[in-house]
């Protein structure tokens, strides 16, 4: 009988947890805020669970203006609590017997927790019990996220909006396991904003020490990142200088790692002295071993992420090796010296130690070029400091035990220019990048350089996410920029909000502020004429004015938003925003005045006087940055990063007046055949602008005169003179007439304009604007093997090739992108192949394609680089690549292209095809 009633036990012990279950998943909501008091929190009697209750007592209080209560006892609860704890502590597991909860789904599992609401001794309690320590802060995080906590609310003042009637979902839950293991942030060239903001403004060490770390790992926390590679400039005290920084995050449950250039948890730059003699392994190897030694000591009692290797004392190859074999064969030397020594010191085999090796600018060489790490040993592929990783893992690579990461960048100081002021990286790219990483299986570590952390906010929050939840990847990016606008300022405008930023984003895809000046770093060269005045000055004159748009919508923004929410706006969006176009403008006005002046044209001076009053902009902003929050941010913006040529205020020329007198037209191309008309396409609508000049400066007013025909200005008429320097840019809207016809009086005079309207052919077919077609990759027919890529490129509308499309020696069964064009001019052409300058998926593959015009011959080209070339520095700072083919004839009519994927990952932006005359754009040509 005993097995029959064993066996009838268990089923009512079943039928008891299903009741229970089911009870549960149906439990009433938990409220927060009942007869004007808030639940006593209850935590674990442990550093990171207390200060898990705090940061939850905080965001109640910030909801609800009530006062919040943490204890480690539940005897301090009299009716309501929040529980906060370790599934394995007495304190949760009591508690989850009452209520009827099983943990045992988090037996074995790292970062989850069990949510729920049930009865403990006639109190109502809501249980958040974690795997680990992390997975308690984790539902605590996402506690907070559903009440409407931003991850920014107080390193970018993103207020919460006051209520009443809180409630949190009672019934349990199982959180999801992150989909990356270790997700981090590197804190990163910080001389400029984070450590003088500390020093002076923040940290009582006078440095990043622990109350300056602290609030990083909060933030880290509400972003869900578990690893900190701390900050290591010279500008900066080493991490385990200060006193109180190991401890702090220990208490805070983050894992400490070092960065590429600083193995076995050393910080190099501030730790290495002189009297140690020099870095070289080959001359002073027992004291670089007892260095680390001597830090492994020091830190075995914490959680860590080592680092191994050997580079130079700071971001620098090796010192003393005669080559790069002899360099590669003594990192694998160091590396089996440093496992033994961590094996010894921590008491347990290497393979069970938590060990990186990233493959940093030459080490990356050094790998390729045979160099073996041990299986165990996690490989972390970096990407080439603009955003596009260099390279990830083979098959084989992938199936190692220690598994593949990244390290990726949204802020750097280097060659060929840094972007160390504002955060300017497309989200579309960084999907894309991810996109590979994850499906290549890198999936151990992903570290982002995030600088000084502002401006990069979105960024960063962008990279986490996707860090956590490779979910995210699988949205369109602007889905989620819409969904993070709704959290900061609320969904009424959270549509606008998010619309600028990527308008904002799409600006500085085409180029980066930092990079406006044509400049380069290491060797510094002085700035030069932007290529944006190689038309004639009509493409800068269209991006100032999408500059100029997009600041007015900013601001317009800015003036409906509660004033709690402006501080974050104008950190989050409006400075970036903002600086960002003056920047431009300051760059933009004064290469237009030095063309303009070329051109005779009296506007020369009106613009160098606007340019100036861009750089009193900048600095007036920068100083409204520092002054937010009666100082709370002082020290922390710096317009001027590493004083480099971009950002100096340049001087401002005078011209004198020339000879030339009276009215005359500019038309958009004057540096093209075209120089002198304004082509228009027969049977389409289209928009146009030309500029009316006084020549010499003198003060006329001038009007539509009678008798227009298919084209209507939006200025009727107006007075030339000083404040608009002469000149009057006049926008035209043509409706498609065969013989348009318009003419202008001006200073007693008729100002003829030269308008031809040409044979635009089929309306369904793209065709010539100034000469040029423009194919955006996404207008191509639908094809299984390349997916369009949502906002990437200078089309918006990338496509790339397949992820896992096999490397091709043959087209037989390709599926083509297909794209039908027009043109109507008759000689020679230019077919430009603009991609997006990614590396190859890894080691096995390049980067190819063929094309096919017509009937005519297939031609294949190649956008790999090497290393640092010259080629990869022009990509990276326009972010293209380009292959062109010449044509001798293009014959006018109807025309197709056919562009087959010869490698997986390949990203075609935009196809231009440059007719014979055309004027020369430095970035996508207008097109109708």
């Amino acid at each position: 009988m005993r097995p029959i009633r064993l066996t009838m036990m268990k089923s009512r012990l079943a039928a008891l947890g299903l009741l229970l279950a089911s009870a549960l998943a149906h439990a009433a909501p938990f409220t927060l805020d009942a007869d004007g008091r808030l639940p006593v929190i209850v935590t674990d009697a442990q550093p990171t669970y207390r200060l898990a209750g705090g940061v939850l007592g905080r965001d109640l209080q910030g909801l609800t203006g009530l006062a919040s209560t943490r204890s480690d006892s539940l005897d301090d609860c009299r009716d309501r609590c929040i529980m906060i704890g370790s599934a394995a502590s007495p304190l949760v597991t009591q508690a989850a017997q009452a209520m009827g909860v099983d943990l045992s789904p988090l037996r074995g599992q790292q970062e989850r927790y069990i949510r729920a609401a049930g009865m403990v001794d006639g109190r109502s309690v809501l249980l958040i019990a974690g795997a680990d320590r992390r997975g308690a802060v984790y539902g605590v995080v996402d506690a907070s996220r559903e009440l409407g906590i931003s991850p920014w609310e107080w390193w970018a003042d993103v207020k919460p909006r006051r209520r009443t009637g809180l409630v949190l979902d009672g019934a349990r839950r199982l959180s999801p396991a992150p989909s990356v293991a270790w997700r981090g942030i590197f804190i990163n060239d910080e001389d400029w904003g984070l450590q003088p903001w500390a020093a002076k403004t923040y940290d009582p060490v006078k440095d990043i020490g622990p109350a300056t770390y602290a609030r990083v790992f909060e933030l880290m926390w509400r972003l869900k990142a578990n690893l900190i590679w701390p900050a290591m400039h010279d500008s900066t005290r080493a991490f385990y200088a200060v006193p109180g920084n190991a401890r702090v995050a220990d208490d805070y449950a983050i894992l400490v790692g070092t960065s590429h250039a600083e193995p076995m948890m050393r910080n190099n730059v501030g730790e290495w002295k002189k009297l140690h003699g020099p870095f070289n392994f080959f001359t002073n190897r027992e004291r670089l071993l007892g260095y680390w030694q001597e830090r492994i000591d020091q830190v075995k009692g914490f959680e860590n992420v080592y680092t191994l290797g050997l580079r130079g004392v700071h971001d620098s190859a090796m010192e003393g090796a005669t080559s790069p074999e002899h360099a590669r064969d003594t990192v694998q030397q160091v590396i089996g010296l440093q496992r033994d020594m961590l094996a010894r010191s921590l008491g347990k085999p290497a393979a069970n130690i938590p060990t990186v090796f990233t493959m940093y600018k030459e080490v990356l060489d050094y790998y390729n070029a045979g160099l073996q790490v041990p299986g165990d040993v996690s490989l972390v592929w970096p990407d080439d400091n603009y955003g596009y990783l260099h390279q990830l893992g083979t098959a084989k690579e992938r199936a190692r035990p220690g598994g593949n990461g990244i390290y990726y960048h949204i802020s750097y100081w280097g060659r060929p220019h840094d972007y160390l002021w504002l955060g300017t990286t497309h989200p579309a790219l960084i999907r894309d990048q991810l996109e590979r990483a994850w499906s290549m299986g890198a999936r151990r570590m992903w570290v982002v350089n995030v600088g000084d952390i502002k401006p990069g906010e979105y960024l960063t929050q962008y990279f986490l996410d996707a860090a956590f939840d490779a979910g995210v990847l699988r949205q369109d990016p602007a889905r989620h920029l819409s969904t993070w606008a709704a959290q900061a300022f609320g969904a009424d405008h959270a549509a606008e909000v998010a619309a600028i930023q990527q308008e904002y984003y799409r600006l500085a895809w085409e180029r980066r502020p930092e990079f406006m000046g044509w400049s380069q770093t290491e060797p510094t060269r002085p700035v030069r004429t932007t290529e944006y005045v190689r038309t004639g000055g009509e493409e800068a004159e269209q991006r100032l004015a999408r500059y100029g748009a997009l600041v007015a919508r900013a601001e317009a923004v800015e003036q409906r938003l509660p004033a709690e929410l402006r501080d974050a706006y104008f950190q989050l969006v409006l400075y970036p925003v903002r600086s960002s176009a003056n920047l431009n403008r300051r760059i933009l006005k004064l290469d237009l005045a030095g063309e303009y002046a070329l051109q005779q044209r009296p506007s020369s001076n009106l613009y160098a006087s606007q340019a100036k009053e861009a750089h009193t902009a900048l600095v007036r902003d920068a100083a409204a940055y520092n002054a937010l929050g009666k100082g709370k941010w002082a020290h922390l913006m710096d317009i001027a990063p590493r004083r480099l040529p971009v950002f100096a205020e340049p001087a401002y020329p005078s011209w004198s007046p020339s000879a030339r007198r009276g009215c005359g037209l500019v038309y958009p191309a004057p540096h093209s055949s075209e120089a002198s008309m304004l082509v228009l396409p027969a049977g389409r609508q289209a928009s146009r602008s030309v500029t009316l000049v006084s020549y010499g400066g003198e003060q006329l007013t001038w009007s539509v005169a009678p008798g227009a025909q298919g084209l209507r200005t939006h200025v009727q008429g107006g007075l030339l003179d000083a404040s608009n320097g002469y000149e009057q840019r006049i926008a035209l809207e043509y409706d498609g007439s065969a013989k348009p016809a318009l003419a202008l009086q001006c200073g007693g005079r008729t100002v003829k304009l030269n308008a031809q309207a040409q044979d635009a052919g089929d309306k369904a077919l793209p065709g010539e604007r100034e000469r040029i077609v423009v194919l955006p990759a996404g207008s191509a027919a639908a094809s299984s093997e390349w997916a369009l890529q949502p906002g990437l490129g200078t089309s918006g509308q990338a496509m790339r090739a397949r992820l896992d499309l096999p490397k091709r020696t043959s087209l037989t069964k390709a599926k083509p992108l297909t794209y039908r064009f027009q043109t109507r001019s008759d000689g020679g052409a230019l077919l430009r192949f603009v991609a997006v300058p990614v590396h190859a998926l890894t080691s096995e593959h390049r980067l190819r394609i063929a094309v096919q015009l017509d009937d005519g011959p297939l031609q294949t080209f190649d956008y790999t680089t090497v290393g640092r070339s010259d080629e990869w520095k022009q990509n990276v700072l326009s972010n293209t690549a380009v292959r062109s083919t010449s044509l001798a004839r293009l014959k006018p009519g109807v025309h197709t292209l056919r562009v087959f994927a010869l490698d997986p990952g390949v990203v075609l932006d935009r196809i231009d095809i440059v007719l014979d005359g055309a004027p020369h754009y430095y970035g996508m040509p207008p097109a109708d």
